[in-house]
């Protein structure tokens, strides 16, 4: 397949519903280009993914890419730290996968989730105090609520100092960014991996109640893990922990403020704040695209073949809005939607996101308390100017401009 025939995702991402919806209209398994050239192909449509996200001839495994083995993919690609991001439990199958997700799993208990929602009310409710005090009345929501919120969540349960806060946003950007210069890459890459060995350093010396230290306790417990594996395990779980989460709060706020009606469902207690939560993962998804899985052999999908050693990503963004499986007004949001198909925001099989109970606590606790203390709040701007940043992965808005009264 020529590179003409491909759909390319837009590296600064300025019509992500409609190149989703064209990712979709190609069929469910759509051939696709990363920024870069790089060919890949996309599953875009629900049932093909639930499918696909379970097959076992699909891994992780990056040295089963063709095109790595051909050296076609430079080391300092700006989407490399997601296609090869470590020794982790994303990037391993079957056995090691599961003696990972188990120590994760130990480690990341419903207990241990459920535990923070107090302290979640309470960092929420101090960052509410800060935004009311804007003598404006209009502020950047993402930047003073929803950018925190999560970062202080997550580096509370990992154990990360608050002090590395700053710096930690400035590495996730270029980490995630398909714009960071290729000069760039390998020191973000290396620079992530070493704070996250000071993270498990400190812990190793000084345990306390945090993730990181019952990651190092499991793993002296029981099944080993490096300190590679540990290092690779808290990246990953700082980055899915609290770029999600942000979207998720952003997005519930846009898809509110541009559909009133809702809102007024929902701040009359008619509809649960749960079933805002679940719409907005189903109809704006944080991750817009998850990237790589790696054919081991020839996959057909529908009247297509995946060719051993091709590369598939999963476009979450085109199968959110897939009509087959949500209905006719899957393109609608709708937060009474009845449909009996469950969203598959979080992933689907052995490789479903092991912090989503955490984001969809943090959405719960942060939303209400939100429309709580500012009921009549509003976009500040049009909703067409919104703009989304250059992360093809990630449904990521640059800011959320907002009135806090009318």
């Amino acid at each position: 397949m020529t590179g003409s025939d491909r759909i390319a995702l837009d590296p600064f991402v300025t019509d992500l519903d409609g190149e989703s919806a064209r990712l979709r209209a190609a069929g469910p398994l759509a051939a696709a280009e990363l920024p870069g050239g790089v060919p890949v192909w996309a599953v875009t449509h629900h049932a093909e993914a639930r499918q696909l996200l379970t097959d076992k001839r699909l891994v992780k495994d990056i040295e089963v890419w063709g095109a790595w083995r051909r050296g076609e993919i430079p080391a300092d690609w700006p989407l490399i730290g997601l296609a090869n991001p470590g020794r982790s439990m994303l990037t391993v199958d079957g056995e090691e996968h599961r003696r990972m997700r188990a120590l994760v799993a130990q480690a990341l208990t419903p207990r241990r989730v459920e535990h923070m929602r107090g302290r979640i009310a309470e960092l929420a409710g101090g960052l509410l105090d800060k935004v009311a005090a804007a003598e404006s009345g209009v502020v950047d929501l993402k930047a003073e609520f929803a950018y925190p919120l999560p970062m202080y969540v997550i580096s509370d349960l990992m154990g990360v100092d608050e002090a590395d806060h700053p710096r930690l946003k400035v590495l996730f950007d270029k980490f995630f960014s398909s714009q960071t210069p290729p000069e760039e890459v390998v020191a973000t890459l290396g620079e992530l991996a070493a704070m996250m060995g000071r993270v498990v350093a400190a812990r190793r010396a000084e345990p306390g109640d945090d993730l990181t230290s019952a990651l190092i306790q499991a793993s002296e417990d029981g099944d080993h893990l490096t300190d590679e594996e540990i290092v690779s395990t808290l990246q990953l779980m700082v980055a899915a922990g609290h770029e999600t989460t942000i979207s998720l709060i952003v997005n519930a706020v846009v898809n509110l403020s541009t559909h009133p009606d809702q809102l007024a469902l929902v701040r009359s207690g008619e509809v649960g704040w749960d079933a805002v939560i679940e719409e907005t993962l189903r109809y704006s998804t944080p991750t817009s695209h998850v990237l790589i899985r790696f054919a081991a052999e020839d996959v057909p999908v529908g009247d297509k073949v995946i060719p051993k050693g091709d590369a598939l990503i999963v476009s979450y963004g085109a199968i959110g809005r897939d009509e087959a499986a949500h209905g006719p007004t899957a393109g609608d949001f709708d937060i009474t939607r009845t449909s009996p198909t469950r969203h598959i925001s979080f992933g689907h099989g052995p490789h479903v996101c092991p912090g989503a109970a955490l984001s969809r606590l943090e959405a719960g606790v942060a939303l209400p308390a939100l429309y709580e203390r500012f009921p009549e709040l509003t976009l500040a701007i049009p909703r067409s100017q919104l703009r989304n940043k250059p992360v093809v992965t990630q449904n990521d808005l640059y800011e959320l401009p907002v009135k806090l009264r009318s």
